[in-house]
């Protein structure tokens, strides 16, 4: 199920999913964005990668959302779609085109945008339906490509959905975007490692687990929490850039 990897390896990798579903429960964004970049310095294939995240992302979304899914902005989110839907397809089909190297630059060169951003305690934030449907149209492109647009298009959905809905409207969306790639994956063949997502699913559950009791503590921190996050992202993605053209 995994690539030549050792049993060290191994249990890193379990303990990188147990962290992707601590963010994505904890925050209610970033397992991916927050979780690929240390991915790939194990085995550096995203399409490797990304699957296994979305068999995850599909499980555990349905699984939060099954009470809770009459507490979802259904007006916004279909008109947001519009915008997001068309780059994100563009964008996997980048995923699956273009090389390797191009793609593994791309994925850390945002997240180092993301790492610095949070690290200086800025954000992506709007104020004008032109900048949101710029931001959508952008978030979509990047999470078609590696699944890590999710601070662009939280950025627009902040300020369109109100809170006690966002986290519920937010898991809805990533839903869609993650099912549009899977299928996508399997119309061309791509290996979807259901048997290794399956096999990570317990680790990811403990991570999904702690998030969802953590959440509010997580939100009354979220500077400190995001600005430790990028401080760490900055070091790995740095890392990864330079490494990938020495």
């Amino acid at each position: 199920m995994f690539p030549d990897f050792s049993v060290f390896q191994i249990v890193i990798t379990g303990l990188l999913f147990m962290w992707a579903g601590f963010v994505r429960s904890g925050l209610g964004f970033g397992g991916a964005a927050l979780g690929l970049p240390f991915m790939l310095l194990l085995h550096d294939q995203p399409v490797y990668w990304l699957p296994i995240i979305g068999c995850h992302l599909l499980f555990f979304t349905s699984l939060t959302l099954r009470t809770r899914i009459n507490n979802v902005n259904w007006p916004y989110l279909r008109n947001s779609l519009l915008y997001i839907i068309p780059p994100a397809l563009i964008g996997v089909f980048g995923l699956l085109n273009l090389p390797n190297l191009w793609v593994v630059t791309f994925i850390y060169s945002i997240t180092l945008l993301y790492a610095f951003m949070w690290l200086f305690d800025k954000s992506f934030h709007s104020d004008n339906v032109w900048l949101d449907r710029l931001l959508l149209v952008f978030g979509g492109y990047i999470a078609g490509t590696s699944l890590t647009g999710a601070p662009l298009m939280v950025a627009v959905y902040v300020r369109n959905v109100i809170a006690s809905q966002l986290r519920n409207t937010l898991f809805v969306l990533w839903f869609i975007l993650v099912s549009i790639k899977m299928a996508t994956f399997a119309a061309f063949g791509v290996d979807l490692h259901v048997m290794t997502a399956v096999a990570l699913l317990p680790v990811a559950a403990i991570g999904h687990y702690i998030g969802l009791k953590t959440h509010e503590m997580i939100l009354r921190n979220d500077v400190m929490f995001k600005r430790v996050i990028g401080a760490m992202l900055v070091v790995v993605s740095g890392l990864a850039l330079v490494n990938l053209y020495l």
